[in-house]
């Protein structure tokens, strides 16, 4: 890990509770997050840990609890509002738009960003055309970073799944999220695939001062870039702590063997 400043405390999530009739998928969560730092959410599946990712960015309006980002409660706010806050988001199942070219998926991370009225954007007339360089300028640090640059007109369909994952981190990055949400970003990589996102994961939190908030299976990878860990199992939290808290809690160990079902 690397030596730096882990801040206050930005996102506080206070006894969540969710239901969907009558099941159960989360109940009276809580745990924070502090500036800069890389946290997180473990369990085995069906724990609770997407929809947790969920209620943070407005697309579950939990029945119990808060969460406040930034010194703000928000409740009832959908994820556009909730974006616009600064919370950016990836899924697990890639939702980018497969005909169009990497640049252009990445760009419509920018619309957030985006002052002109859309008309004068489709036109690219008048101040809609300076920022939209502007934009695009941003966009083009993103894929060098992200070292894409070789894929930047290439429709996203046709690429690897790896890089395709790469991309949407890029597309969640453009936003500028304070705070972003990584829904299993490793899932279906190989190892080298792993090891890159592993380090752009952690660049990103290093280089852009992003605070990280991450869902992964895979616990080699956990422990190895995690700050915090919070552990989640049937809905409920039964860990809390740094890695190596984490990896000896009994009720961990037990939940990820199966010995206390």
């Amino acid at each position: 890990m690397s030596t730096k400043k882990i801040g206050d405390v930005i996102l506080d999530v206070q006894n969540i509770s969710l239901r969907f009739g009558g099941v159960k998928a989360l109940t009276d969560i809580s745990f924070n997050v502090k500036e800069h730092e890389i946290r997180a959410i473990i369990g085995p599946n069906g724990a609770g840990k997407s929809s947790m990712l969920n209620c943070i960015n407005g697309v579950y309006q939990p029945q119990e609890g808060a969460i406040t980002f930034r010194g703000r409660t928000f409740k009832g706010m959908n994820s556009r509002q909730v974006a616009e806050m600064g919370i950016g988001r990836t899924f697990q199942n890639l939702a980018l738009f497969k005909g169009m070219s990497v640049i252009d998926n990445i760009m419509t991370g920018r619309n957030l960003r985006m002052k002109s009225h859309i008309l004068l954007q489709a036109l690219r007339i008048g101040p809609a055309q300076k920022e939209e360089e502007q934009h695009r300028e941003f966009v083009e640090h993103i894929i060098d970073f992200l070292e894409i640059q070789a894929y930047r007109k290439t429709p996203v369909g046709t690429l690897p799944y790896g890089l395709q994952k790469r991309v949407d981190l890029g597309r969640a990055l453009a936003m500028e999220p304070k705070v972003l949400l990584l829904d299993e970003p490793m899932a279906g990589m190989n190892v080298e695939e792993k090891q890159d996102m592993c380090r752009f994961i952690l660049d990103v939190n290093d280089e852009f001062g992003t605070t990280i908030v991450l869902i992964e299976h895979d616990m080699g990878v956990v422990m190895d870039i995690s700050d915090r860990v919070v552990v989640l199992d049937y809905g409920k939290k039964i860990g809390d702590g740094t890695p190596d808290e984490v990896r000896n809690n009994e009720e961990v160990i037990s939940a990820y063997l199966g010995t206390s079902h």
